[in-house]
């Protein structure tokens, strides 16, 4: 599968504060993430992986540099371009699912294809596949209340992935999760990862998981470093 470079971050800086209560996070931060291609981002609490993920993700205007995605630069683009981009290229996986809990598994994840314009049967069947994909088909008509720790991370990536965006962006996706659920957890997400081919970026704390994505970097002195 040929890779295309889906994420680019140039020179990006982040500083909160001013004067002498400036706090510099990222200081001409780079970093590059190819389609296909599943990237750990492990980094003490304090270093910039939320603030990282959130420039990545448009959520955060850096205060320097710039970010590119699918070869578009997004910085100076305005906030509805900017929202576009986020609803149609990017999904986001946190570490507390919230999935919405008056809604089904299924409704959970048909929500986001809906709100871009899909029909609902159009959704609801996608929705049902990407159950199905995760392993969790059979939960598709239960609450979140209903469902494990895993089933709900699990629906809360298929959401994240339900409007086929190119990249993800997963913040500690399995940091409640006990080790042998998380394991599974990322199981499914790794298996979805490769044979979707979108790039996927997860700032994590188990070294375990870490150690089983493509390349590990972490942010030292706000620069984004390979290890």
């Amino acid at each position: 599968m040929k890779r295309n470079t889906v994420l680019k971050l140039s020179g990006v800086e982040r500083h909160y504060g001013q004067g002498e209560t400036l706090l510099s996070i990222l200081k001409g931060a780079d970093f590059t993430l190819n389609s296909g291609e599943i990237v750990a981002l492990v980094a003490p609490s304090g270093t910039g992986k939320s603030t990282l993920l959130h420039i990545a993700g448009l959520l955060e205007h850096p205060d320097g540099g710039e970010v590119t995605i699918n070869g578009n630069a997004c910085d100076g683009l305005p906030d509805d371009k900017r929202t576009t981009i986020r609803r149609n290229e990017i999904g986001f996986v946190y570490q507390f699912h919230h999935l919405l809990p008056e809604f089904s598994a299924i409704e959970n994840i048909m929500m986001p294809q809906m709100i871009a314009g899909l029909p609902r049967k159009e959704a609801k069947e996608r929705a049902g596949q990407l159950l199905d994909y995760m392993r969790i088909g059979h939960r598709g008509a239960h609450r979140p209340g209903e469902l494990s720790g895993g089933e709900q991370q699990r629906v809360a990536i298929a959401r994240a992935v339900a409007n086929a965006p190119s990249l993800l962006l997963a913040d500690e996706p399995t940091g409640n999760l006990d080790p042998e659920t998380a394991s599974y957890v990322f199981d499914a997400l790794e298996a979805l990862v490769r044979q979707s081919g979108l790039a996927a970026l997860i700032a994590t704390h188990n070294h375990e998981l870490a150690g089983r994505m493509d390349r590990r970097v972490t942010i030292a002195d706000g620069k984004v470093v390979d290890f």
